[in-house]
């Protein structure tokens, strides 16, 4: 479980096809010595499994088993070498909860269609999935690309967002614009009100 609050920018070091999936490796800041096997990281928002881990240019570096689901529902599949990607190491008892609940459970790919100054910050209009629209509402919460933010406005399938000065200095959104796609994550919450909504009317 994961709150949303990008804690490194992260580089892909290697993304290797393998039968069934893919092997990713990322080069990061952490401290190797607290990066267990097993332990989860979201990358790009992405609940993965670290498998393996080890020094790398003066940081660290772990290595994730990406699964054919994983590389169809989410832009990983996508990375290149070099590209830098958000990360959130998980969630610890005690830990304060800054943003929102994440799973790191990827709903779908959302598209950035427009990106404008507004003041200091940055206002996105992105295209959420049809599927997945009627989980967003005003002032609610997501995630997009592990980040989580304020949903602003919500017309139809589109819904702009703020990044303020700080999001952009500390993540991978200072750099996005329009054509760019992200993993977008609906609010938990939203998501069961949503089903609990359909199995009351049917």
């Amino acid at each position: 479980m994961f709150t949303g609050i990008v804690t490194d920018i992260g580089r892909v070091a290697a993304l290797e096809a393998r039968a069934g999936g893919a092997r990713l490796a990322v080069n990061c800041a952490y401290d190797r010595a607290t990066i267990a096997i097993g332990a989860s990281i979201a990358c790009a928002g992405v609940c993965v499994t670290v498998v393996a881990a080890g020094p790398a240019n003066g940081g660290s570096r772990f290595e994730a088993d990406l699964s054919a689901e994983t590389l169809a529902v989410t832009t990983l599949g996508r990375l290149a070498v070099g590209d830098r990607l958000n990360l959130e190491r998980a969630l610890r008892v005690g830990d304060e909860l800054a943003g929102h609940i994440v799973q790191g459970h990827v709903d779908g790919v959302a598209e950035i269609v427009a990106r404008e100054a507004d003041g200091d910050s940055l206002r996105y209009t992105v295209r959420a999935p049809d599927a997945f629209a009627r989980y967003i509402a005003p002032k609610g919460s997501l995630a997009l690309d592990g980040a989580s933010l304020t949903v602003n406005e919500v017309a139809g399938c589109e819904f702009t967002v703020n990044i303020v000065p700080h999001t952009r200095a500390v993540t991978t959104w200072g750099a996005r614009a329009a054509g760019d796609r992200v993993n977008l994550e609906v609010d938990l919450v939203a998501r069961y009100l949503a089903r609990l909504n359909d199995m009351a009317g049917a």
